[in-house]
């Protein structure tokens, strides 16, 4: 919960967004994702967003984060997606060749509000993302 200018309560949103990579390309590893992870924090703040929890696949992120009520949520996601797939490109130029014209995310997204479910559930859910026997799959 914050405080507005008014001094009035506000409760923050929980959101749960799952990013592909377009055609599910197997690219995202651990650098990568590190990166990506890097960027969203570093724009977050400008859309009053928190990252809370971050975890890859070979082909996809899922993010746990909070955001303002009157964030616009979408405004940001197409933002980031944008600007990482730019970066991601530019410092990770052999990815190229696993792309579709070169295009990195997928032009949909999931994003769930995750106000029912209990944080830790979803905190547990989305580390548990990638592992298979414990293990990250790439």
């Amino acid at each position: 919960m914050l405080l507005d200018t008014n001094n009035h309560s506000v409760f923050l949103l929980h959101y749960h967004l799952i990013m592909c990579i377009k055609y599910r390309s197997n690219v995202i590893d651990d650098v990568i994702s590190d990166r990506l992870k890097e960027m969203f924090v570093k724009m977050a703040p400008a859309y009053n967003i928190t990252l809370e929890e971050w975890n890859h696949d070979i082909d996809h992120v899922h993010i746990l984060f909070r955001g303002h009520p009157n964030t616009a949520i979408s405004k940001f996601i197409n933002a980031y997606k944008t600007a990482s797939s730019r970066v991601i490109k530019k410092e990770f130029p052999a990815i190229r060749k696993s792309l579709w014209k070169e295009m990195f995310w997928s032009q949909s997204f999931c994003l769930m509000t995750a106000g029912r479910a209990p944080e830790e559930i979803i905190n547990e859910y989305i580390e548990s993302q990638g592992k298979k026997g414990g293990r990250q799959s790439n």
